[in-house]
């Protein structure tokens, strides 16, 4: 009996290795979002710091948008916002950005400094918004369509790839419809 005693760390450990394994094969961007079809949640966001105005559902209305949730202390929004840049100047889809959980003056230096992919910019610092979005981390992006519902969640950085293997095609599939 003793010498199973001996194994039993060693049997746990194998354990917990291989349920954590199986975990990481998971695919984060993955993440399901209780918005898929449903209307976004109807925000009004104030402006970062030298914008006229913020953000608000209603400029979202009447055509195809990215909304990407963003801030200046989120170390992966700034290894994506090269492809926003990208993104925005290809003129496809608006983009609009929440500026999430920072200070007006931070938000806007940010920009100033990364160059401003968005139509319009939103603050978010409380996370009322980030919250009825159910937001798990920055960046996070939702496409949403003309008539203001989220039909697209996409977690982490978009990457060229993402670009062009899914949110492209959903662009225009939506655009056509």
């Amino acid at each position: 009996m003793g010498r199973w005693l001996a194994f039993t760390p060693l049997l746990v450990f194998a354990v917990m290795a291989i349920y954590f394994g199986m975990g990481l094969r998971e695919d984060p961007g993955a993440i399901p979002s209780q918005l898929i079809d449903e209307p976004l949640p109807a925000f009004d966001l104030p402006p970062v710091a030298g914008a006229e105005a913020g953000l608000s559902n209603s400029d979202l209305a009447g055509h195809v948008s990215l909304v990407n949730v963003f801030g200046s202390w989120c170390p992966p929004c700034a290894i994506e916002h090269p492809m926003l840049m990208q993104i925005a100047r290809s003129q496809i889809v608006p983009i609009y950005g929440v500026d999430w959980r920072d200070t007006p003056e931070a938000g806007a230096a940010w920009l100033e400094r990364h160059g401003n992919p968005y139509t319009a910019v939103g603050l978010d610092p409380e996370s009322h918004l980030a919250i009825d979005l159910g937001i798990t981390g920055a960046p996070e992006s939702f496409l949403v369509d003309a008539s203001g519902r989220v039909r697209y969640r996409h977690v982490g950085i978009i990457t060229q790839q993402d670009w062009d293997e899914t949110l492209l095609p959903l662009i225009r599939e939506l655009e056509a419809s």
